[in-house]
């Protein structure tokens, strides 16, 4: 049972098809209605992932109809979702993150500042504004994408904004090989030391869903604020669930009083 000002958090770990929003979306559904019955109030998926990851194959297409999809599901499995859709407005396109309640209600949206990439960057324009913090469950909460969480920057400003969950809808593929050698950089040590160390020097929870591989890093993941990956999946298709507590935040903010203590 979840404890009073405690949020269970499900995180998708899964690879959207570039190409098919049906099949996305539906995996989508599956997902959340598993969330739920493992008494989950909050989905967070990856990035792009119902028109799938691919900037120059998606960015012309607005998401608008499938952020109407994305809460529909979220009132046929009466669970919040947190997704990542193309958001075109006057006339330029971002990539953006939507929080969406069990009732279908889009809370926020969010717009990429830090955009990965040539391809990202060609087609795509960086958000301008900071995310919102908007109280879901008790608990209060914002929105990142991918990139934004490795900047610590960011995520403290997250948190010095009041937010204590950071939800991350994320892609962050596998490196390929390089004259046969590995990659010098392993994407795997973004969620598996970066973003538990944001959580840590920021006080902050952190859900990351990331695609699911061969092709991608995986490896999704709920951090708390001592730094800890308290939920986390592998390599493949997962639906990892944790606790996102109030009474842990106070204690790890009271242990190691980082925030209040900047320079």
């Amino acid at each position: 049972m979840t404890e009073p000002g405690a949020v269970r958090v499900a995180v998708m770990q899964a690879t959207g098809i570039v190409g098919d929003a049906s099949r996305n979306l539906a995996t989508v559904e599956k997902f959340a209605h598993r969330a739920t019955a493992r008494g989950a109030e909050l989905l967070v998926t990856p990035e792009l992932f119902a028109s799938g990851y691919g900037p120059a194959a998606v960015a012309d297409d607005d998401g608008s109809r499938h952020r109407e999809q994305l809460a529909a599901v979220a009132r046929s499995a009466g669970v919040a979702i947190v997704a990542s859709t193309v958001d075109h407005q006057d006339g330029e396109r971002f990539i953006s993150a939507s929080l969406f309640d069990r009732n279908g209600r889009e809370l926020s949206r969010y717009h990429k500042a830090h955009l990965f990439g040539a391809a990202e960057n060609a087609f795509f324009t960086p958000g301008r504004l900071r995310p919102q913090v908007v109280e879901l469950r008790g608990v209060r909460v914002a929105l990142g994408i991918c990139f934004d969480v490795e900047f610590p920057e960011f995520v403290r400003d997250v948190a010095l904004s009041g937010a204590e969950l950071l939800c991350v809808p994320t892609a962050v593929p596998l490196r390929v090989p390089v004259d046969g050698r590995p990659a010098p950089f392993d994407t795997r040590l973004v969620p598996g030391m970066v973003v538990p160390t944001r959580a840590l020097e920021s006080q902050i929870f952190i859900a990351y869903a990331n695609h699911a591989g061969p092709t991608f890093a995986g490896l999704s993941c709920l951090s708390d604020p001592y730094g800890k990956r308290v939920a986390a999946g592998e390599s493949g298709e997962a639906l990892v669930v944790g606790e996102v507590s109030r009474h842990i935040l106070r204690a790890a903010r009271h242990d190691t009083d980082y925030l209040s203590r900047r320079g």
